[in-house]
């Protein structure tokens, strides 16, 4: 088994912050320990390419963003520095909050969104930012997360997982925009929420769906010659296979523990 460390970054200092988080809509973001190891989870189920998912919560008058739970989607676009959310999902993860809403009698929503970036830094790219401000448009509130893994110390040989938490404000020069790191909090909690363990289980569901549609469109294409059909056929069967010794799986048998 490896070992693994987790970093929260931070660059800005005291007083750096204090000016720009004036400005900003959110004072901090309280992320609860189970949605916190589900994007974990999500984050390490995969080196080759991002993933992404959505963060539900709901927002206090002091301007502190409370993420209680998180819902893996599947990916629209697979590549190894760009992830896609096509608006149908979206559309349905606003539903789910409305029904959790309803649920537990508390103002749910959509609140955030986090991806990973496997073997790369942590901080956002330019296009993370541009994102960023777009869901601004839509709720000043809206937060980003970034979990960057697979990163090992060549020193210890130890894995570690970077993550931080940032909002997009308008550059002071130019028409351009620029990441504000948010200070993020994770909040124990002594169990698993019902929505965190069910997006648990549902990710192995999901990381096979992503690689069914993966295999039928490359599956599909006319020019391929039968000796290419059958090698696809046989990288397709053992990423199936390969998938039930994932994280998911050792991180919920820990849990229940």
């Amino acid at each position: 088994r490896w070992k693994c460390a987790f970093v929260l970054i931070r660059t800005e200092n005291r007083f750096d912050r204090r000016l720009r988080f004036a400005a900003m809509a959110v004072s901090a973001v309280h992320l609860e320990s189970d949605a916190f190891l589900v994007c974990m989870n999500h984050a390490l189920s995969t080196e080759k390419e991002e993933v992404m998912g959505l963060c539900i919560g709901e927002v206090e008058v002091s301007r502190i963003v409370h993420i209680h739970s998180v819902i893996i989607l599947r990916r629209s676009d697979k590549r190894k520095d760009r992830v896609e959310i096509s608006p149908e999902q979206l559309s349905a993860a606003s539903t789910e909050a409305e029904r959790l809403a309803d649920t537990t009698g508390r103002p749910m929503r959509v609140v955030g969104w986090y991806h990973s970036h496997p073997h790369i830094t942590v901080w956002p790219s330019h296009v993370d930012v541009r994102t960023q401000a777009m869901y601004q448009m839509l709720d000043q509130c809206f937060v980003g997360l970034i979990f960057s893994c697979f990163i090992e110390d060549k020193n210890t040989k130890t894995g570690r997982v970077l993550y931080t938490c940032f909002q997009s404000v308008q550059a002071q020069k130019g028409s351009e925009y620029e990441r504000v790191e948010i200070p993020v909090h994770v909040v124990p909690r002594d169990a698993i929420g019902k929505v965190c363990l069910e997006s648990a289980v549902e990710l192995p569901r999901i990381l096979c769906q992503e690689e069914q549609d993966t295999y039928r469109k490359i599956h599909s294409l006319a020019h391929l010659d039968p000796v290419t059909k059958i090698h696809n056929g046989s990288v397709f069967t053992k990423n199936l296979c390969r998938r039930p010794d994932e994280p998911p799986w050792w991180w919920l048998g820990v849990k229940l523990l």
